[in-house]
């Protein structure tokens, strides 16, 4: 049965892979540039510059990809700016269909005004506090080091101090190309002998390699992206949807249930993968790896859940049995406490597709 875009939009969603910098409103981005005295934006109608956003987005290479945010983190640099980036983003999620969010940023990037990592930490987790309480979502905060930089370790005990607040986790993040997990393990034990949460971006732009580092050498519990472990996937000559053989790595994924942090649109983008037909996705999920539908940066790519879940529709056929498994296995794989996590799937995600699913049946009805 096809879906429709408002169907979609009503699905409860959970979405664990999100960056905070990268999905500010346009309008905001001007607002708050005009406010820091910011002149380096391109143009201030908010129209042109989310076209501006996505069309550098959109140059099939990651480091091209990362330009933009030089804007975005040029513009959250004061505590209220983070705490309205944060809170706008909670909004824009709840008028998505979101009920579970976890945001991940890097500390590292907002302190050119003097604010201290902490205060960039509180900043975001009042904004995202407010918009729980005032929207209904709740949320989960990842702190991110970056692959090029130094000062790993302390972004991984900053992590680690702020997570009785709302930090849910620690991730790796930035361009993958000579810039390996393992030369962050320490940072790694550290979190796993804090026994905290592990996500690491990894076989986005690079190889097959860096997934197995990630999860190896370095612990990690879900994988960001994960695009070219179809690198350890043999494909049958005759039908391209068929498995003929699956690597140590591969198979060590799919039986350990790691799940894998997908983001269709961004892929593209980015180069990861040359068309969403060619995503890798479809394949994945047929062969019940656990994999989970995100929405990477949302400005950037000009996307939101409900349009990757449309993709995930209309692309690779799932239908609405499929999204809930998605958004489940997604929720399964959260960073927050177990008993949140059931409480969520039973009081708000089940009931939430019960509830769509009657109203379709419903409508069939009334045509007949």
């Amino acid at each position: 049965m096809k879906l429709s875009e408002k169907v979609i939009q009503s699905l409860p969603k959970v979405v664990l892979h999100d960056h905070l910098d990268g999905g500010l409103r346009p309008e905001t981005i001007i607002e708050l540039a005009r406010d820091q005295k910011y002149d380096g934006l391109p143009t201030d109608d908010p129209a042109v510059l989310r076209e501006w956003f996505h069309r550098g987005a959109a140059r099939g290479s990651l480091p091209l990809y990362l330009e933009g945010f030089v804007h975005t983190g040029a513009v959250m640099q004061t505590e209220e700016a983070l705490e309205r980036v944060a809170y706008e983003m909670m909004e824009d999620m709840a008028l998505d269909g979101v009920v579970y969010v976890e945001t991940r940023f890097a500390p590292l990037f907002h302190t050119d005004r003097g604010l201290h990592w902490d205060e960039v930490v509180n900043s975001v987790l009042r904004g995202l506090e407010r918009g729980k309480r005032r929207f209904g979502v709740e949320y989960g905060l990842i702190i991110c080091a970056m692959r090029n930089m130094k000062l790993s370790q302390e972004m991984a005990e900053l992590a680690v101090d702020f997570r009785e607040r709302g930090v849910v986790g620690f991730d790796l993040a930035g361009e993958e190309g000579g810039f390996p997990p393992k030369k962050h393990v320490d940072a790694f034990h550290y979190i796993q002998r804090e026994n905290f949460n592990i996500t690491i971006h990894a076989g986005e732009a690079f190889g097959k390699e860096s997934i197995w580092q990630a999860i190896q050498w370095c612990g990690a519990h879900r994988i960001g992206h994960a695009t070219r472990l179809i690198e350890d996937i043999g494909l049958d000559r005759h039908d391209r949807s068929k498995i003929s053989r699956m690597g140590y790595l591969a198979q060590y994924i799919l039986d350990k249930r790691i799940p894998l942090e997908i983001c269709l649109t961004s892929n593209v983008d980015t180069g990861a993968v040359k068309s969403l037909a060619d995503h890798p996705f479809g394949l994945l999920y047929r062969y019940r790896f656990r994999v989970t539908i995100n929405t990477d940066d949302r400005l950037m790519s000009n996307t939101t859940m409900t349009k990757e879940y449309r993709i995930a529709h209309q692309v690779f056929k799932l239908n609405l049995d499929d999204l809930e498994k998605l958004t489940i296995n997604a929720m399964k794989s959260a960073f927050i406490p177990y008993n949140r996590r059931i409480k969520l799937i039973y009081d708000v995600i089940k009931p939430g597709f019960a509830g769509v699913r009657g109203g379709l049946k419903a409508k069939r009805k009334e045509r007949v």
